[in-house]
């Protein structure tokens, strides 16, 4: 379960006082992600999402997000709505933490999700891309490229526990990562983490995007490689051609990709695999002692990132390469 802060139900009674949300009914943890403390609230007016800000969300950045789902949801995406106090204020604090309550959003994530999905998702990320392109805001992404090093040096001396070689491998990437980034393609507000548990699905049509709070400026291709990463990879971590076909087709029905953007994608593919290798590898070695969480195991990425080392081009991908269509 992801619950690094335990909240009692006194503490939670008396925050939610200062809402019009009525009596607190009921509540629990929810065991989805690793990086922050969220609640399933019920109260007298129905069921809430309450969210404790923990590890790698800084409380600065949290208006950031909450009023990029505002924006968001002005242009006809679907996606959580924050729930003001009484005093008009989204943001408020509960045991210690930067504290938010949202909207809930029906539906459920796929477990395992078939390449009709993966289009789903494609066309919901384009869609979220230009929806955003008029957002005001800007948050700079602290787990980019510059970000992938200090989180190596976190867990370098103890990443061959946990497979042997790991270390001189990441340490060899990350330098032909910071070599060959590519740092001049379009750019805007990108979820940066939409994986199947943040999407929801009724039936199987895609009913809303959730968990914006690693949410930043940044290239909007790499959002494509994340989702290509998250999505189009079977249990055994061998990559989906098909599923990474729809994924892209559908996106790029919506917002076409450019051939620089195109030609890109294996490299940012491997940035993606990376960034997430990482940040889980830092969490496996690191668990706070009393946290209820489980880490998600980091091998998972190490192998993503060996088929991306090999793609040659976004036709490895399931996209023709540059100068032809889809």
């Amino acid at each position: 379960m992801a619950v690094y802060t335990d909240v009692s139900a006194e503490d939670l009674g008396r925050f939610l006082a200062g809402y019009d949300l009525g009596e607190l009914l009921s509540y629990k943890g929810i065991a989805e992600g690793v990086e922050n403390s969220n609640f399933l609230v019920h109260t007298g007016s129905g069921h809430y999402i309450l969210t404790l800000y923990e590890k790698r969300v800084a409380a600065g950045d949290v208006p950031f997000f909450l009023a990029l789902m505002e924006h968001l949801a002005s242009r006809g995406i679907t996606c959580p709505q924050p729930v003001k106090n009484r005093s008009g204020q989204a943001l408020g604090e509960l045991c210690g933490r930067p504290a938010a309550i949202v909207t809930f959003l029906d539906g459920m994530w796929m477990r395992r999700p078939d390449a009709g999905h993966c289009a789903a998702v494609g066309e919901a990320l384009a869609r979220m891309h230009l929806a955003g392109a008029d957002f005001a805001g800007q948050r700079r992404n602290t787990l980019s490229v510059t970000g992938w090093r200090p989180l190596f040096e976190q867990a370098a001396d103890r990443a061959d526990s946990l497979q042997h070689g790991m270390r001189a491998t990441i340490e060899e990437e990350l330098g032909k990562l910071e070599k060959s980034w590519p740092r001049d393609l379009p750019q805007g507000v990108i979820h940066a983490d939409l994986f199947p548990d943040n999407v929801f699905f009724l039936g199987d049509r895609l009913s809303g995007l959730i968990d914006f709070y690693f949410a930043c400026t940044d290239t909007l291709a790499f959002d494509v490689a994340i989702c290509l990463n998250a999505w189009c990879f079977e249990p055994d971590h061998s990559y989906n051609v098909t599923k990474g076909r729809n994924l892209l087709a559908a996106y790029i029905k919506t917002r076409p990709l450019s051939d620089a953007e195109r030609n890109a994608l294996p490299m940012l593919a491997r940035g993606a695999a990376m960034r997430f290798l990482l940040t889980r590898l830092v969490d496996w070695l690191n668990v706070p002692a009393g946290a209820l969480v489980q880490p998600k195991n980091p091998l998972e990425y190490f192998r993503k990132l060996r088929f991306h080392q090999k793609a040659a081009s976004v036709h490895d991908y399931g996209l023709p390469a540059e100068g032809t269509r889809a």
